[in-house]
């Protein structure tokens, strides 16, 4: 019995080893540079889906939001910042069955002046399925979708900060 728990001991230490080594990492917090430690998000809208969540990743991240451009040392500039459905399919009498949804972010990311990124564009499309007997719930579907998009795209923009 004792052999039989020092075996899974060090089997639980392999494998605990071995994530390790192959660069594993839980989603969540991405480091940052030291150039985003003082942030202005620059956008049209400041309430979109995306921005929230873009505005909160960096936070998680370890960034100060600035609401000053010259405060900043770093300038994440959205514009463009789109939702959008369309129909994919449609019943026999007309009505439509499935639709397309898309999220569109655009920006450009400005460190100390120099232009890192330039109008950089990022689209995430979902499709959703419709069912006219079920109108609030698939409603209440496509909001959740919006916002998995907007998240989505925050946590790629993030990513892509995280390597400049």
């Amino acid at each position: 019995m004792l052999l039989s728990n020092m075996a899974r001991l060090i089997a639980l230490l392999i494998s605990l080893a071995a994530l390790t080594g192959c660069g594993f990492q839980l989603q969540g917090r991405q480091p940052l540079p030291a150039a985003f430690k003082q942030v202005a998000v620059e956008a049209r809208d400041n309430q979109t889906d995306f921005i929230q969540a873009l505005r909160k990743s960096l936070v998680v991240s370890g960034a100060t939001l600035q609401s000053n451009a010259a405060a900043a040392t770093a300038v994440v500039e959205v514009t463009t910042d789109e939702f959008d459905e369309r129909v994919l399919s449609v019943s026999g009498r007309n009505v439509p069955r499935e639709y397309e949804l898309s999220y569109l972010v655009r920006y450009t990311v400005r460190v100390g002046g120099e232009t890192r990124l330039a109008d950089e564009e990022l689209r995430l499309t979902r499709d959703l399925s419709f069912d006219e007997t079920q109108i609030l719930a698939k409603e209440r579907e496509q909001e959740t979708l919006r916002a998995a998009l907007a998240q989505d795209l925050a946590a790629l923009v993030l990513r892509r900060l995280a390597a400049l």
